[in-house]
């Protein structure tokens, strides 16, 4: 089950009191530094539940860090507790009865504060809330003081700042909450540990840190780009047999793509750094490690250990029986350097195809390398040579535009193989070796994403890109099955307007016309990969039922009579969605054929009896 205890170096978000999300790494025998609010051992959190609130004490006197404390839920909804056990024991009373009557001011009024012991006037207002820190006796030297010598973790100093308000008792119940809630979140040393998912961490990135990176999307809208290109589970894992090729063969010992094969792919253009990408794995269930697979490493690092300790107790055994200098030596080296047990399954080929051909997510992108740096988060790195264990090394798939379209342009597509003879490659350095294996691989893999993304059939198009919409559907329409989904993600309305012209009614029945003279002649194939012209920019019959459409869930406040969306809400990019799906067209004219006769109702009509 996912997300049920937090892991060594896994990422993880702070809900501090203040509001504040922070993003940090659980490194093991580290510390982790929450700011005013303390510091405490990040060991202390691992293999902890998920979504518990920790209380940051006090260090103890001879202890040199501060120890956590699980607030237990009776605690944390302390208030909402108390009132409903006041709503139970006064039934009449009814919720809201305990908001004391408001005085409100008549036209010329005003309100004074006056100081008890001297008689002045501390503050004026033609309102009946003053300033609260007219009210407040505690002066911020005094404040700090309290913050500095303050004991359990703030509350000591919430309680003081309660007593010492001159007008506590003039506070409507609403108020009086309000109040301590804003100095609970001040002071209070507490936080909560939550998984990094997929809404977690665009709310974190679009409200904390940089919006542009994501194009704005939020989290609504990210499920809104899923539903529609209908991204889900894709089925079980299918992978191609291993050729067996030798060192000696070339690209003739390669596996054959088998079509029939492919299925449950999606086809993604994504400039959010990768956080679209991370949307759709949590959809299709490739995004997050399995527990076996962290068992596994567990019981590898066990292994490891127990090798050291027989190779430690092998060497003092044999130094006891005094034994020759050279076993001796031999054993010294061997306990510093323990070998880990190598597993019985025999090694792939180089020309071994890695990739599932089902449940698969296709990245195009424009650079060399594409931008998935967010995946880090989820412990993936796209850039790395030799990545441990993780889901989406088997079902994700990248390549350039380049590689789509001009593939004997790109040079790791188009250069043939390395070959060589076992003699040859026993004469050489271990690093050569690697090299040439490395490029035999690599050359494999390229092949295989290539040739299988332009054999088309994809399950769906989903895009977040700062591209022009047009130019991308140009190639990657003719991808798409028949009845595919189309979801394109955009943070201004513009784009996605001129694409959905390009498919209206007016375009489609002027292009099924016959009175085109661009497309006169042409084959069915020929017009799924039409080039476009400036009046038909695109192909208006492969998509249909378009449209765009946006969503923005917005936070409320729900109170007796002050029920209001929240003004604090940020601004931004609402964001819009085009939606399609892809179409077959028929070749040759369709007609209704058939024989329909119409049938002749005879009506009888009775005449009543006269009487």
């Amino acid at each position: 089950m996912h997300h049920s205890v937090i892991k060594p170096n896994s990422w993880v978000a702070l809900k501090l009191p203040s509001g504040v999300t922070r993003v940090i790494q659980v490194a093991p025998n580290t510390s982790i530094s929450l700011g005013k609010y303390g510091t405490f051992p990040a060991n202390l959190i691992l293999e902890r539940p998920y979504y518990l609130t920790f209380e940051v004490q006090d260090k103890l006197p001879e202890e040199s860090f501060s120890r956590l404390r699980v607030v237990p839920p009776s605690e944390l909804y302390a208030d909402v507790f108390a009132e409903e056990d006041a709503e139970c024991a006064n039934p009449a009373a009814g919720p809201g009865s305990n908001n004391d009557a408001v005085i409100a001011t008549a036209e010329g009024e005003e309100f004074s504060l006056v100081d008890a012991e001297s008689g002045n006037v501390i503050a004026r207002s033609t309102q009946e809330v003053i300033d609260e820190n007219a009210r407040q006796r505690l002066t911020q030297a005094e404040i700090e003081e309290l913050k500095r010598d303050g004991t359990n973790a703030g509350k000591d100093v919430i309680a003081k700042l309660l007593l010492s308000h001159a007008a506590l008792d003039q506070k409507t119940s609403f108020s009086l909450s309000k109040y301590k809630l804003l100095k609970t979140k001040k002071y209070i040393r507490r936080f909560q540990v939550l998984p990094i998912d997929v809404p977690t961490f665009s709310n974190w990135q679009l409200e904390e840190r940089d919006a542009s990176k994501i194009l704005d999307i939020r989290a609504e809208m990210m499920g809104l780009v899923g539903c529609w290109g209908n991204v889900h589970y894709g089925g079980e894992d299918v992978f191609l047999e291993d050729p067996k090729a030798t060192t000696e063969q070339g690209e003739e010992a390669l596996a054959p793509l088998q079509e029939d094969l492919l299925a449950g792919r999606w086809l993604v253009v994504d400039d959010t750094g990768g956080l679209l990408v991370a949307a759709m794995a949590e959809r299709m269930g490739v995004l997050y490690k399995e527990d076996d697979e962290t068992e596994e490493a567990d019981e590898e690092e066990e292994t490891t250990e127990k090798t050291e300790e027989e190779t430690e107790q092998k060497q003092e055994s044999e130094m006891a029986d005094g034994q020759q200098q050279e076993s001796t030596s031999e054993t010294t080296t061997l306990a510093r350097h323990p070998k880990r047990p190598r597993d019985n399954k025999p090694r792939d080929s180089d020309f071994a195809v890695p990739f599932s051909q089902t449940n698969t997510i296709t990245v195009l992108h424009g650079a060399s390398q594409p931008n998935l740096s967010f995946l880090n988060y989820w412990n993936f790195d796209v850039t790395a040579p030799q990545h441990p264990p993780h889901p989406l090394l088997n079902h994700l798939l990248t390549l350039s535009w380049l590689q789509l379209l001009k593939p004997e342009l790109d040079t790791s597509y188009s250069t043939p193989p390395l070959t060589a003879d076992p003699e040859t490659l026993s004469t050489w350095k271990p690093s050569r070796r690697g090299n040439f294996h490395r490029k035999r691989r690599r050359y494999a893999r390229v092949r295989h994403i290539v040739d299988s993304t332009r054999a088309g059939n994809f399950s769906g198009l989903v895009c977040a890109s700062t591209m022009d919409p047009i130019s991308i559907l140009k190639h990657a329409l003719p991808l798409l099955a028949g009845g595919a989904p189309v979801a394109i993600y955009s943070p201004s309305l513009e784009p996605l307007a001129t694409l959905a012209d390009c498919f209206s009614v007016a375009r489609r029945t002027a292009w099924n016309s016959g009175h085109v003279a661009e497309i006169q002649g042409k084959t069915a194939e020929e017009l799924e990969k039409w080039e476009g012209s400036e009046q038909f920019p695109l192909n208006p019959t492969l998509l249909l039922g378009t449209s765009i459409q946006t969503s923005r869930a917005r936070r409320w406040q729900v109170l007796p009579g002050r029920t209001h969306p929240l003004m604090t809400e940020r601004g931004g990019a609402d964001g819009y969605i085009f939606t399609g799906w892809r179409a077959k067209p028929a070749e040759g004219k369709i007609a209704a054929k058939g024989k329909f006769k119409r049938r002749k109702v005879e009506e009888s009509v009775s005449t009543p009896a006269s009487v």
